[in-house]
């Protein structure tokens, strides 16, 4: 939660920078941002929503997404890239030291719709589905399950983000994700030997967390 206040304090902080700079928006030197080809760079901090298990156990570090984008005219925006996002194992929240952590690693494709309401102000509804790999590695894991715990399937992740322009030809953003993991998640998935008083049934639930983050744009092609 601290972190997530320190992530929106900043989006207000660069919010407030780029109003009082509007005035200093040349019209006669920009013209209206018409994306058509782009590169993103997201950088977010995730956190557990279901599954009792991982909420509790597992700690969002970073969530970290390049990719490719493709605009068309009426706005339909076609993507590819990657996801990379890193839970680390919360020490406070497991009675044994077993340090690791999870990692997602996955590809994916992006249909959305991008538009620009003025010179400096845009925002974008997209939904990201792909393929995922979980790896999780800790210390009692390489004992107990002979190795790392590898869990791969799909998943789905609904995006919103509000847009503001720094020049011509890049923009930087703020976004809110709600990723679906096809996976589930138990205290054996790092090594644990028990339950750790969790019921059984939380550990079929689909791992899902939310994610608040920021992002750089560069558009290397407008329409004009």
């Amino acid at each position: 939660m601290h972190s997530f206040k320190i992530l929106l304090l900043s989006f207000l902080v660069v919010g407030s920078t780029f109003a009082q700079d509007a005035e200093d928006f040349d019209d006669t030197v920009y013209d209206d941002i018409n994306p058509k080809h782009q590169f993103t760079l997201l950088l977010g901090l995730p956190n557990g929503t279901t599954n009792k298990p991982f909420s509790s156990i597992m700690q969002g570090v970073v969530k970290a997404s390049p990719y490719y984008q493709f605009t068309l005219p009426n706005h339909i925006a076609i993507g590819i890239g990657a996801n990379y996002d890193y839970f680390k194992i919360n020490q406070v929240r497991i009675a044994q030291k077993n340090k690791g952590g999870q990692h997602n690693v996955g590809a994916f494709v992006k249909v959305g719709y991008e538009k620009f309401h003025s010179m400096r102000f845009g925002t974008e509804y997209s939904v990201k589905a792909g393929y995922n790999s979980s790896i999780v590695i800790s210390d009692s894991n390489k004992t107990v399950n002979n190795g790392n715990v590898v869990m791969n399937g799909i998943y789905v992740e609904p995006m919103a983000s509000v847009i503001l322009t720094a020049d011509e030809w890049s923009s930087y953003r703020f976004f809110v994700s709600y990723s679906f993991m096809s996976n589930g998640f138990s205290p054996q998935s790092f090594g644990n030997a028990s339950n750790m008083g969790y019921n059984p049934n939380e550990f079929l639930r689909r791992t899902q967390f939310l994610t608040v983050g920021f992002g750089y744009t560069y558009y290397f092609k407008q329409y004009k």
